[in-house]
């Protein structure tokens, strides 16, 4: 569903993960890198209730030992559908973007669990096949360059740096997919 938010996606991805409160997903986004898809602590709250509203996922009142009560929430079923929804969409160009990047790899982050190593090896290849199509095309603007003021053609280069060392990345993540692939193959001999 292509309605959902990232932090819509990233709080299903972690609630598919365990089940969690809503003061637990504030820690995780307060000490973790996954704190680049929510705009404050104080969005979580409002989007897990947009979540439920949804039946995406629910949430329960559990006792605890100290005073209060907390809400602990776990994904539906329909959420589970939602969120594979979101992680099985291909890779295209405009993915590529810095700015869609992001969603790539919260996609890939979750791609484990939700569907096996077999589908996050496929994800990376396909990640990398995409980038490896793309960069390229930036050669391209970048060897066009110098008619661009110093600044404009300097920030270019950093882009072009940036795609060129996630196209590194994924092709080190393969070869370690592909690792622990053959090693499993060997302890099963």
């Amino acid at each position: 569903m292509k309605d959902n938010t990232l932090l819509g996606y990233a709080l299903l991805g972690l609630l598919h993960q365990q089940p969690l409160s809503g003061y637990d997903l504030r820690k995780i986004f307060a000490s973790t890198p996954i704190g680049e898809f929510s705009d404050s602590p104080g969005a979580i709250y409002p989007a897990l209730r947009r979540l439920q509203e949804r039946g995406l996922v629910r949430g329960v009142v559990e006792e605890s030992k100290g005073l209060r009560k907390r809400r602990v929430f776990r994904i539906t079923p329909k959420g589970l559908t939602s969120f594979k929804a979101w992680q099985s969409q291909p890779i295209v160009r405009d993915d590529m973007m810095i700015r869609r990047s992001g969603e790539l790899l919260l996609r890939f982050a979750f791609m484990d669990q939700t569907f096996g190593p077999e589908r996050a090896l496929a994800f990376l290849r396909e990640f990398a096949r995409e980038l490896s199509s793309y960069i390229p095309s930036l050669r391209q603007h970048l060897a066009h360059a110098n008619e661009m003021p110093l600044s404009g053609r300097l920030a270019l280069e950093s882009g072009v740096q940036d795609y060129e060392a996630r196209l590194r990345w994924a092709r080190k993540s393969i070869a370690a997919y592909e690792q622990r692939n053959n090693e499993s193959k060997k302890e099963r001999l």
